[in-house]
């Protein structure tokens, strides 16, 4: 919201187009750099990926299908990461996952990511924080970046 400072010194300083036009820009550019619900479904589905793809590796397992559904967002906790603004992203979501003839389905599964708007703001990417960063308590590093769009 603009304050009433802020209106008022429009008002008196800027003709009445530009004022519009200023306000306009600031209430959508706002809105624009908050990551959207799909965006985050596809970071969470990058990370998913990436989990499986150790699974296979390590124990042999093929997965065949994984279904995100009823995505939760608890908390958008924005922050600047390397000089570019950034979010914590944090909540729940449920999968569903097929592995050869058995089915599964997780409830309430917490995610905890951070998404990065570059600079041109036309791409995100998912944060993945170095595995050695992974216990600090204040920001980790090193990152791991992976385009999401």
């Amino acid at each position: 919201m603009i304050n009433s400072f802020v209106k008022s010194f429009i008002k008196k300083n800027l003709p009445p187009i530009l004022a519009v036009v200023l306000i306009m820009l600031t209430a959508c550019s706002s809105i624009a750099l908050l990551p959207t619900p799909e965006l985050i479904e596809k970071a969470i589905a990058i990370q998913l990926q990436q989990t499986q793809e150790e699974l296979n590796q390590k124990l042999d397992l093929h997965f065949q299908k994984l279904q995100l559904q009823h995505l939760y967002i608890m908390q958008q906790q924005p922050l600047t990461i390397e000089n570019l603004p950034a979010y914590r992203v944090t909540g729940s979501y449920d999968i569903n996952a097929r592995l050869a003839k058995h089915r599964f389905t997780q409830l309430q599964k917490p995610f905890d990511i951070y998404l990065q708007i570059q600079k041109e703001g036309k791409s995100w990417r998912l944060l993945i924080p170095e595995k050695s960063d992974k216990n600090t308590q204040n920001t980790p590093s090193k990152w791991q970046s992976y385009l999401i769009l």
